[in-house]
């Protein structure tokens, strides 16, 4: 299923980082549909998969810990994933990972909100 996911994209998929779990035991295949390296975080080691930890920082303000998924529509998923694809990141000058994945510029067509400072 990965692979189906990423088909198209795969001319940018340098290289992916796993967790070591027995989900990822296909992982041969993967490298090779996508034609690119796999690695594998030492166990114990979150560092080594920072952006992994971020994301999953971030999917928790939508789907928080001990939050039953059984009950969790498509619809509601993919509005979480556009969020954050959208959502602009410091680490990227302030795009959004859409923008900079497929080197567009989005046009918000919502102003940002306007907050009151208090002195």
């Amino acid at each position: 299923m990965t692979a189906h996911l990423l088909e198209p994209h795969k001319d940018r998929c340098h290289t992916i980082t796993f967790d070591n779990g027995k989900e990822f035991a296909g992982h041969e295949r993967l490298a090779a549909a996508l034609q690119t390296s796999i690695y594998f975080a030492h166990p114990y080691h979150s560092w080594e998969r920072g952006l992994n930890e971020n994301s999953n920082g971030l999917l928790r303000q939508y789907f928080p810990k001990r939050m039953d998924l059984s009950n969790i529509s498509g619809e509601q998923v993919q509005r979480a994933v556009d969020r954050l694809n959208h959502r602009p990141r410091k680490v990227l000058g302030y795009r959004s990972p859409h923008e900079v994945f497929f080197a567009t510029k989005v046009h918000y067509t919502k102003p940002p909100l306007a907050v009151a400072l208090q002195s």
